[in-house]
């Protein structure tokens, strides 16, 4: 199993909590009755820092893996593969 590096994880709680007020942005937007350009301009960055915080969780974790000293197990690469997949 791959842990998360929580020294690493400090960044990405930073860019999870910009994009939780961007979604808040977003949510307001809608219920003031804004431009829809405005309102898909502030989800797509919402979703670009959601996307970003993924593949920094998935980077940490192959590091992780990759200084493991028993090196890299078959059930671990694996299993990074197929969280790398969900956020393609």
């Amino acid at each position: 199993m791959v842990t998360l590096d929580m020294d690493e994880m400090g960044p990405v709680v930073n860019r999870l909590r910009r994009a939780q007020g961007q979604i808040g942005g977003v949510i307001r937007l809608i219920e003031e009755g804004r431009d829809c350009k405005d309102v898909v301009t502030q989800l797509a960055a919402a979703s670009k820092a959601l996307d970003r915080a993924g593949f920094a969780i998935v980077s940490s974790g192959l590091r992780e893996c990759l200084s493991s000293p028993d090196g890299v197990n078959e059930e671990d690469r694996a299993a990074m593969e197929k969280l790398f997949l969900t956020l393609a």
